[in-house]
């Protein structure tokens, strides 16, 4: 382990002050943006990455990498990651900080209770759940329909035997109902902290979040609860940027963390926004692949902030290109070139995604030590037919080395004309704009709207909410919404089962497939082997 830098140290290398850092020790610090810095010139770089598999693909250990590799060649970047959730460290994913020698430090704390961040979300989550609980005990002035209470309480932890729960019971308790849990990455409250702007704009937020509808079928929104202020000073410190450093001593911001699975998987505006006053480069990455992470940073985080990425990197791994092309788990370590055929395509798909974002791609391919040589060269035989750019990078091994290759092209891509577009026209129908998702973006043939997604749609244009972006809640794991079909399938359809509102956040929620708010534990939690996350 390298000895850390001191955070005022790292903070100085782009030029933020001592006085504007909140210490949490000698190797975190928050960071209050300078109102005189201004925003320069700076190129947005974002980090996605093809289909997970069960072998990982390592996007934020890229992204590290790429970071370090781009001060290695003396240019200044600033890197903004996602903060880590305690239900995937404890449940399947374990740690998020990047391995080897890219990785963020100290990656123990950022992992675990960090500056607090998610214990404040938490805590402001089960506050408006306990006002509303209350409120309809002292008497109900706002006659709530307890049956129609639409928000949830959090906890940031996989515990699927809270999805549905009773409360109230027992004499003087409160009205029993049936409640339920989400983990707290997964909250509308978290897609606010991320979409802010300011503290202006999360106040104004918070308070058109709907918490339930009343008698009439009217929605009751949070300010009529009054509890606006309550949850600003309780989130105040959460809306600050946490800076720390990676393995080599970079300067990273590690703030917000939404789901993209079901939230829209990216790090906050707020330190987007101020990494970009700060840095000429600004990488981030979205959660997961083009379909999930990618396409809401580009369709909602990007239009609703107002942010022209300049260069898209995807990320892929020769086990991943094997996976999906149909190699059993037990025999990615043998060679198999027919599954590096056509597992590629999956590659193909993602890559066209972003390319036809409008967007100028590099194809990034986490080696790893036990890599077959001649699946290593069949993948450049490949992507060179394709004309794709591409570097192999070896910094989980080799540091900034291992990324020297990549930062010298990526400086050179971004000098390449963009013409980033949006994928839909907000006022659009909310059915055309989700199949418009669908069909361009996971090539499906249709999508099917159950009748209660048919309800909720109609209802949400009632009530005025029709102009906004849309955040697919869907498998990871499949361009479908069955997460056993791997590659890219075509002719498929995908089934839009429940369709929400998050009037606070300012999209509108499609879930499809089996998705769920709240994760389950795997049979073997990450949890059973800490040891892995330090």
């Amino acid at each position: 382990m390298p000895k850390m830098n001191k955070i005022t140290d790292v903070a100085q290398k782009i030029g933020i002050k001592k006085e504007n850092l909140f210490f949490y020790g000698n190797h975190i610090a928050k960071v209050a943006d300078q109102g005189e810095v201004k925003v320069q010139d700076s190129k947005l770089i974002l980090v996605s990455a093809m289909t997970p598999t069960a072998t990982g693909e390592g996007k934020t250990t890229m992204s590290i990498a790429l970071h370090d590799g781009l001060w290695a060649i003396n240019e200044k970047s600033l890197l903004c990651l996602r903060e880590p959730s305690l239900g995937p460290v404890f449940g399947r994913k374990g740690g998020a900080t990047g391995g080897g020698r890219a990785r963020l430090f100290p990656s123990d704390e950022i992992n675990l209770h960090f500056t607090g961040d998610l214990h404040a979300l938490t805590s402001s989550v089960n506050l408006i759940a306990a006002v509303i609980d209350n409120h309809i005990f002292q008497g109900n002035a706002l006659r709530i329909d307890i049956n129609n209470i639409v928000w949830k309480r959090a906890l940031d932890m996989n515990d699927r035997a809270l999805r549905n729960v009773k409360v109230g019971l027992g004499p003087n308790n409160g009205e029993e109902r049936i409640d339920h849990f989400q983990i707290t990455v997964a909250s509308e409250l978290m897609a606010i902290l991320c979409l802010s702007e300011n503290e202006a704009d999360f106040k104004e937020r918070v308070s058109n979040i709907i918490v339930a509808y009343d008698s009439d079928n009217k929605p009751i929104f949070l300010r009529a609860l009054e509890i606006e202020e309550a949850i600003f000073h309780l989130m105040k410190q959460a809306l600050l940027p946490n800076l720390v450093q990676t393995y080599e001593g970079n300067p990273v911001f590690v703030h917000g963390g939404p789901f993209a699975n079901i939230a829209h998987g990216c790090s906050s505006l707020i330190a987007t926004r101020t990494a970009l006053k700060y840095a000429p480069i600004v990488i981030t990455e979205a959660g997961f692949a083009s379909d999930l992470g990618a396409e809401k940073f580009m369709n909602i985080k990007c239009r609703i902030g107002d942010l022209v990425p300049n260069l898209a990197l995807l990320v892929v791994t020769l086990k991943a290109i094997k996976t999906h092309g149909g190699q059993k788990a037990a025999e990615l370590h043998l060679e198999s070139l027919p599954a590096i055929e056509l597992g590629m395509k999956n590659v193909i798909r993602h890559y066209e995604n972003l390319h036809n974002a409008g967007l100028p791609v590099i194809v990034l391919i986490n080696e790893f030590a036990d890599d077959v040589e001649s699946e290593k060269t069949l993948v450049e035989k490949l992507l060179t037919q394709l004309n794709y750019e591409y570097s192999f990078v070896t910094s989980f091994k080799n540091g900034s080395e291992g990324a020297i290759d990549l930062a010298k092209k990526v400086k050179a891509k971004l000098n390449e004309e963009q013409r980033f577009k949006f994928l839909y026209d907000v006022k659009q129908s909310i059915t055309n704009k989700i199949k418009t998702i669908a069909r361009n973006v996971y090539r499906a043939k249709d999508v099917i709207f159950t009748e209660e997604a048919v309800r909720q749609i109609e209802e949400i244009k009632k009530q005025g909410f029709n102009d906004l972006p849309i955040c697919m809640a869907k498998t990871p794991l499949s361009f479908t919404d069955n997460p056993a079909i791997k590659n890219a399938p075509d002719n498929f359809t995908i089934t839009v089962r429940e369709v929400t509102l998050n009037a606070g956040a300012k999209f509108i929620v499609a879930l499809t497939g089996e998705i769920m708010t709240m994760p389950g534990l795997p049979p073997k939690p990450a949890a059973l082997n800490m040891k892995e996350v330090k």
